[in-house]
């Protein structure tokens, strides 16, 4: 998702649980109900997981030019089309597979960023020899720890960091693309490399203590 997380509003977006008001405080972005359950329960929250990395890494592409809830709502139609991201397999996909891909309604029908994932998931299997899992790689650019920011307002939070900047240049070197600085970036807050949900949200502080 773009780096855009939001200042969270009292008057945000309620939602009922078993007949209980939900009036917890989000990041102003989570409106939607695929967008709230996003924001609970995946925004932020550290991956270590190979599949999931890979994954997201592909997501955060397929969005570049569209919103990330655009690509929220075809990600069931990806993880089908794409053998439940599984690397190995995807980075065998031919030129058939690619051809078939792009007759697929379910998907972001675009050559370029489908031909990526299979370049990306070559490129992955690279690092995984080099460093014995993509988790170990990423996640160096970190230091191996989630950043905890502190932000107060939609505003301060950046599209890209000295960290997404070096990360995206790592993953060019490697032969990566649609991964910019800004996609990079989004990946981080994505897989809980930093903690970008702002302070009033009520899942800055879980995440921080490991929740």
């Amino acid at each position: 998702m773009a780096a855009i997380p939001g200042r969270p509003e009292a008057s945000d977006a309620r939602r009922q649980e078993e007949g209980a008001c939900d009036c917890r405080v989000r990041c102003a972005w989570a409106t939607s109900e695929l967008m709230m359950r996003y924001h609970d329960e995946e925004w932020g929250v550290p991956v270590h997981d190979d599949g999931k990395l890979f994954e997201f890494l592909i997501l955060e592409g397929a969005q570049a030019g569209l919103s990330w809830e655009t690509v929220l709502n075809k990600r069931e139609n990806y993880r089908a089309a794409l053998d439940g991201f599984e690397v190995q397999r995807v980075a065998r996909y031919d030129a058939r597979k690619i051809a078939q891909l792009l007759r697929n309604p379910g998907i972001v029908r675009n050559r370029l960023k489908i031909a990526s994932a299979v370049r990306n998931a070559q490129a992955l299997l690279r690092v995984q020899e080099e460093f014995g899992s993509f988790d170990r790689y990423v996640w160096q650019f970190v230091n191996g720890r989630p950043r905890v920011n502190a932000w107060k307002s939609r505003n301060r939070v950046p599209a890209r960091t000295l960290q997404s900047d070096a990360m995206s240049k790592d993953l060019k070197k490697r032969g990566f693309t649609f991964v910019g600085s800004t996609i990079c970036y989004a990946f981080m807050q994505a897989v809980g490399m930093v903690n970008d949900h702002t302070v009033q949200c009520f899942r800055h502080g879980e995440i921080s203590a490991g929740k």
